[in-house]
């Protein structure tokens, strides 16, 4: 039965108009574009190759609470520890299906590569750098029977008593095994490396004075030094931590230029299409600007970056360049 013009079932020659340009919309548009309108189509995931707790946890939640209100689609973060990050990586390097991320490390992404004989994944090719999140300074601290106020009377201390200090990471290749390591190569002195199997046994031994000292995550030790279980004797970050006003920074103390910073990036797989990836990185680098995420970042005396994915390439490849020197002269291998 035809229906007359003006019945309210008979569309408009308007309206078909439209419902035909919306069905070709996706022939009109070039296909990154199309591509870039609809992702994500479905929750994205953020994997963080840790166990839950500690700076990686703080970073990650900030983010991807931040990304879920811009991006249209949840961003939730899913932890998978194991093999020095390994395990995840080499998941997520697999990854086809436009919506999953990792947080990048730089155990993963500059020390990895460099101590283990073969690894599972290939840090530069299988991976397309988004955003460098944030950098957490680390804390050079010691037990308080260390007789040593600041970093220049430790050295002093530690070069009159060669290998009688020890220190303690949460294992071979960690961020505070590569912090000390550097401070050892920079400050010309010998101490005996102690690795744990994580952070928490090793701070147990530092509390109790079975250990000298340690480097650690500013988020894990600032309560320690506040209530002066340790005392902090230098700070690997460029500049003096609002946390810790009156403990000036190794740069400070004599060595002009040094910096020692766990950091956290976003990564995708290589997979993921391009047009993808430049409205990832934008809405990124805004999410770890956000004030919220600036209060939790700073509150745990973590830096927020939020930079372009080139420039974290080039951050990569110069902390790569760096560390390979660090850990081929400490013959470091993973436990």
């Amino acid at each position: 039965m035809l229906m007359p013009p003006s019945s309210p079932m008979c569309p408009t020659r308007r309206q078909l108009l439209a419902a035909s340009g919306a069905l070709s919309l996706g022939g009109v548009l070039p296909a990154a574009a199309w591509a870039q309108a609809t992702w994500p189509s479905k929750s994205v995931r953020f994997v963080v190759p840790f166990a839950p707790g500690g700076s990686s946890e703080i970073v990650a939640r900030s983010t991807a609470a931040e990304l879920t209100k811009t991006l249209g689609q949840s961003v939730f973060v899913d932890n998978k520890p194991g093999a020095a990050g390994n395990i995840a990586m080499q998941e997520v390097a697999r990854a086809d299906d436009q919506h999953t991320l990792i947080l990048g490390h730089i155990g993963t992404l500059a020390v990895n590569p460099f101590i283990f004989d073969k690894l599972p994944y290939d840090a530069n090719k299988d991976f397309k750098p988004v955003s460098l999140l944030a950098k957490v300074p680390s804390l050079y601290v010691v037990h308080p029977d260390v007789p040593a106020k600041n970093l220049k009377e430790f050295i002093a201390y530690a070069k009159k008593n060669p290998a009688k200090l020890s220190y303690g990471s949460a294992g071979n290749g960690s961020a505070g095994h590569l912090a000390f390591e550097y401070l050892k190569m920079t400050a010309d002195i010998f101490m005996l490396h102690v690795p744990y199997r994580g952070t928490g046994p090793m701070m147990t031994d530092l509390l109790s004075g079975r250990l000298d000292a340690a480097a650690v995550g500013a988020a894990a030790m600032l309560p320690f030094i506040k209530s002066g279980k340790v005392r902090c004797i230098a700070t690997g970050s460029s500049q003096r931590l609002p946390q810790l006003p009156d403990v000036a920074t190794v740069a400070e103390q004599g060595f002009p230029g040094f910096e020692m910073t766990q950091w956290y990036g976003m990564l995708a797989p290589a997979s993921l299409a391009p047009a993808n990836l430049d409205k990832l990185a934008v809405e990124t680098a805004k999410a770890v600007k956000a004030p919220a995420s600036l209060e939790r970042l700073n509150a745990d005396a973590a830096e927020a970056i939020g930079n372009t994915p080139a420039q974290f390439a080039q951050f990569i490849a110069a902390e790569q360049q760096r560390w390979k020197k660090v850990l081929l002269r400490a013959k470091v291998k993973p436990d």
